[in-house]
């Protein structure tokens, strides 16, 4: 049934779909990131396609390829009961023009989505009602999931706040060893310590 609607994108957009594929039923479509917002509104507002569940977004960091960096949405009909997938590929090598239109106004649901890619990914959504990061504190510098960010990057580059700074008790605790926060490592409790 999806790919019926890869064919009425092709038919309704022609060029701008630049590609599709369905592998494994995964439906998809390669658009041009000038349409990105054009072809969200039909694939809402179509009656036969009718996507009104934004499932996911994403952005995919491919730094040797340009576009470098690929934003992937999962669309869902919950009438339908069809599914595809929407990439569009942005910026240079150094992430200049790595730009969509925002698509909030369309599934409102994508506004926090929206928020993540830029924040993680560093893709600018034009039109967005409040884009700025949402994981990351504002003085945090890069986006940690473009490749080429540093793995020992040093961060917060924001001075930690004092006691008295703060006027409370901060009770700082030591930096967590090692295996702590992972399933390995770790011993079970025996019987009588648990509860």
């Amino acid at each position: 049934m999806s790919q019926a609607v890869l064919d009425k994108l092709k038919a309704r957009f022609g060029a701008a779909i630049l590609e599709t594929h369905s592998d494994f039923g995964d439906d998809t479509a390669l658009v041009d990131a000038k349409q990105w917002r054009a072809i969200g509104e039909f694939l809402r507002q179509d009656p036969a396609c009718e996507f009104d569940l934004p499932v996911d977004l994403c952005g995919v960091d491919y730094p040797r390829r340009l576009p470098r960096m690929e934003v992937v949405l999962h669309l869902y009909s919950t009438t339908r009961r069809h599914r595809v997938r929407l990439k569009a590929r942005v910026g240079d090598e150094d992430m200049e023009g790595a730009e969509l239109d925002s698509l909030v106004a369309v599934w409102p649901g994508l506004n926090w989505l929206e928020r993540e890619v830029y924040d993680m990914s560093g893709v600018r959504f034009r039109g967005h009602p409040d884009l700025r990061r949402i994981l990351m504190y504002p003085e945090f510098v890069g986006h940690p999931l473009q490749k080429t960010y540093p793995a020992q990057r040093t961060q917060p580059l924001v001075p930690y706040r004092t006691e008295d700074e703060a006027g409370v008790p901060l009770e700082k605790q030591a930096p967590f060893g090692p295996d702590e926060g992972m399933p390995f490592g770790r011993r079970a409790l025996p019987r009588s310590e648990e509860s």
